[in-house]
């Protein structure tokens, strides 16, 4: 099997390109976006795994840029965090798998063979509200389509109950210009509470009860 490995921690590219070349050829490595499209237009893998939180767009970037390839590899997010947050949008995007860091080798084996052939692979938890995530309705494109793409992100932490504080160290921003993102968010959607954002975003499939609690 043919595998690029997309991450911007060049050890620890390092450390899986080690553990898989027993078994397949790593053709290629990429720490960005831009230098991804560029190894996978080059290499032709079967297979990229791929990191969700790049800089410049982040795996979704990625996954975007593929949707324009004519056979695009099949791909296996992998990242420290499994929460819903992370995982459906990589879904949504393309991704067949998804597993996390903490996976062991052999586990890894099984999701890029099991990706390659073109089956989904997840992790128990993470099946469960993937499966939750898809059944529920989409949300309205216009609704979310109105807020910028960190204003999502404000809007995601704040619906599962995170305190404005937590919200500004988990995306490295201050607590004011958190503020001002919320402010905006109940503005674009119309809401009035925090707890109007909490009912809108459960009703619309994006916070699941197996998130981690705040």
């Amino acid at each position: 099997m043919r595998i690029v490995v997309v991450d911007d921690h060049h050890l620890f590219r390092a450390g899986v390109r080690a553990e898989l070349a027993p078994h397949h050829e790593v053709v290629g490595e990429a720490g960005t976006p831009a230098e991804a499209a560029a190894v996978i237009a080059e290499t032709a893998p079967d297979v990229v795994l791929l990191d969700v939180h790049l800089p410049d767009g982040g795996g979704v970037a990625v996954l975007e840029a593929l949707q324009a390839a004519e056979a695009p590899p099949k791909v296996l997010a992998l990242s420290v965090s499994d929460a819903a947050e992370d995982v459906v949008p990589m879904i949504r995007a393309g991704a067949l798998g998804y597993v996390t860091k903490t996976i062991d080798t052999s586990e890894l084996l099984d999701a890029l063979a099991t990706v390659a052939a073109g089956d989904a692979y997840f992790s128990p938890r993470l099946a469960a509200f993937v499966l939750q995530a898809f059944s529920a309705p989409a949300p309205p494109k216009s609704e979310l389509e109105a807020l910028t793409p960190r204003e999502r992100e404000v809007l995601h932490h704040l619906a599962r109950g995170y305190a404005y504080k937590r919200i500004a160290a988990r995306l490295g921003i201050s607590d004011r210009t958190v503020e001002t993102h919320v402010g905006n968010v109940l503005r674009k959607l119309q809401l009035t509470s925090r707890h109007e954002v909490s009912h809108w975003a459960a009703t619309r499939g994006l916070v699941t009860d197996d998130e981690e609690a705040p």
